[in-house]
């Protein structure tokens, strides 16, 4: 399967990689609800293509690896918006030479679905931009208030 990865690598320790991508909020979404910083742990975001999801932390290896469960989630701009509905997502943190590299996989995003063109794009500007600047800079770009569909 062809899952869509990214990774990037940064001057940073594998537990400041670690903290950075358990805060969900410095990095993925300014409206998530609920944690990630515990295996057992769900949360939830919302933007005007994915009005509703919930995601559970399955695995936390400080320092090493961050795995989560897509339990429900509704992709509303394809015609098959439950693709993202029982998917996982890992976060693989390797030290080396040139600094700490984070590998992201979307296990199950695939090119033969519907939004891989679209979510793919969304999750290399989370983890390559977002995630980035809150490594090296202390502050994320994560999705906005202002992508939330309107109340």
């Amino acid at each position: 399967m062809n899952s869509f990865t990214t990774e990037l690598t940064v001057d940073r320790t594998p537990e400041e990689v670690f903290a950075a991508v358990t805060d969900v909020r410095g990095w993925f979404s300014k409206t998530i609800t609920g944690t990630a910083t515990a295996v057992g742990d769900a949360f939830s975001f919302v933007d005007k293509g994915i009005p509703s999801t919930r995601i559970r932390v399955t695995e936390l290896v400080p320092g090493r690896r961050v795995a989560w469960h897509v339990e429900d989630a509704y992709v509303a701009f394809t015609d098959q918006p439950d693709e993202w509905t029982d998917t996982r997502m890992s976060f693989d943190i390797t030290p080396g030479p040139g600094g700490t590299t984070v590998r992201f996989t979307h296990h199950g995003l695939t090119p033969d679905q519907a939004c891989y063109t679209e979510c793919s794009r969304g999750w290399t500007s989370c983890v390559n931009t977002s995630l980035h600047a809150l490594l090296t800079t202390g502050v994320g770009e994560p999705i906005p208030e202002s992508a939330a569909p309107a109340k």
